[in-house]
Order: structure tokens, then sequence, then C-alpha cells
């Protein structure tokens, strides 16, 4: 199977993967059904991150089938009065460690200036994702 070509995030993208707006990871079952999973996302290298303290089905997932997909909703209309929402289908890649540094750095966005995430002395390692991004979808200016 080959991997398309990664497709930089277009400004307006990137605006809501740095925003606080909660994104909906897709992975896939080994039966083929769909899993979905609320991730804290930053981008990092033109690639969109999240961590995950522990191993998970998501990870499970993706290192079984690296196909994934994020959707986020604004809170953005657009001129018909539909709400807009970012769709990103890409790969995904796994890394050990970096889960806590990347949690904090994220939870800034998320919970607020100041706060301590992951909520615990001495952390696990954990494991950070990277997705490629491959194509944008959804109701917004990323589609046109």
């Amino acid at each position: 199977m080959t991997t398309p070509a990664p497709v930089p995030i277009p400004d307006a993208a990137r605006q809501v993967l740095l925003s606080d707006a909660l994104a909906h990871l897709v992975t896939i079952n080994p039966d083929g059904a769909p899993q979905i999973s609320i991730v804290w996302v930053g981008i990092e290298d033109d690639e969109i991150v999240f961590g995950s303290l522990g191993a998970r089905r998501k990870l499970a997932n993706i290192e079984r089938d690296p196909r994934v997909s994020l959707s986020i909703e604004t809170d953005t209309a657009n001129p018909m009065g539909l709400r807009e929402y970012l769709v990103v289908h890409g790969t995904a890649r796994i890394t050990e460690g970096g889960a806590p540094e990347l949690l904090q750095h994220l939870a800034a966005t998320y919970i607020g200036p100041g706060v301590r995430f992951p909520p615990m002395d001495d952390p696990p390692p954990g494991y950070v994702v990277r997705i490629r991004p491959e194509r944008y979808a959804g109701v917004g200016p990323w589609t046109s």
C-alpha cells in the first residue's frame, strides 16, 4: 500500500487545530468498525500531534492500521448558516515517550494557563502520535 504525499496544513485549518476545540479521532478496530476517541491536538513540524499516557485501543488500532481521521467542530457559521467543521484524513505513527511534556503544553490551551497536567508525580512516558495530513474535508475554507 502506497502512502499519499502529505498535504500542508492550510492556515484556516491550522487555526482550528490550535484552538481549544476537542478533536474526535477515528481509528479502525480489528473487526473493521470505527473507534472514536476525544483527543487534545497540537501541531509540530506540519504534523498533527496528540499524547497518550498509556496503551489504549486507539494506539493498538493505529499500530495495526495507521489510517486515521480527525473531526473538529468550530464556533463559526458559514454564509449558509452551517456550523463549520474540519475533517483531516491522514496516516499516523506512534513514538514512545514525550506524552507528559506534550500534554502539559496542550493543557494550557485546553484547560488554562498555569495548570499542571497530567496532575501526578512522575507520570509514565506514554506515547506521542503524529498524524501526517493527506486530505482535508468538512465545511470551511480548508475545503476550497
